[in-house]
């Protein structure tokens, strides 16, 4: 099962595994997004981001996910693709309302968190195709943004309608789960 500490054989899960290192590597990448400006290895970091974002995930699934991981992961995505996103930000060439849109799913998911937190209900539902539709639009729209295309404000937009889905796919994947759990 998914986030709760025990593999699908029922062994206790490592609390860390080797593809967290992997993961915790966003973190300091983020901080490179954010204070370097050169364009070229802001590039670069976004690519061994993504990179590291794809293995992650395939590399714990074939040894078996960690405690840690099913934590780390969530926070290593979210805290590059804000940072990252207050680099456009401070450029300006898109406005908040778009770069809101563009993070809406993960402001949705990082409230959800709180809240299943503070309730003391902490569920863990499996990435769908939604989520991973959005982390694919949020890297095209900050590949954009790095080559100064145009395509960047319909790239922003058309992320933030793929949000809007996903937050009402990822809503309807929670409530089907906690009904399935009160029988």
């Amino acid at each position: 099962m998914e986030g709760t500490g025990v593999s699908s054989g029922r062994q206790p899960r490592s609390f860390v595994r080797a593809p967290d290192f992997l993961t915790a590597l966003r973190l300091p990448l983020s901080v490179v997004f954010l204070v370097v400006p050169d364009l070229r290895v802001r590039l670069i970091v976004l690519i061994v981001a993504a990179a590291s974002d794809f293995v992650d995930g395939i590399w714990a699934r074939r040894i078996g996910g960690s405690r840690l991981g099913v934590v780390l992961d969530p926070v290593c995505d979210k805290t590059f693709v804000v940072l990252a996103f207050v680099v456009v930000l401070r450029s300006g060439v898109l406005g908040p309302l778009e770069l809101i849109g563009v993070l809406l799913r993960d402001l949705v998911a990082m409230l959800a968190f709180a809240a299943t937190w503070a309730l003391r209900k902490p569920t863990t539902l499996p990435a769908r195709a939604g989520g991973k539709a959005v982390t694919v639009g949020q890297l095209l729209t900050l590949l954009a943004f790095l080559a100064g295309s145009d395509l960047l404000r319909p790239l922003a937009w058309a992320t933030a309608a793929i949000s809007v889905y996903a937050i009402a796919d990822y809503t309807r994947a929670a409530r089907t789960l906690r009904t399935s759990r009160r029988r």
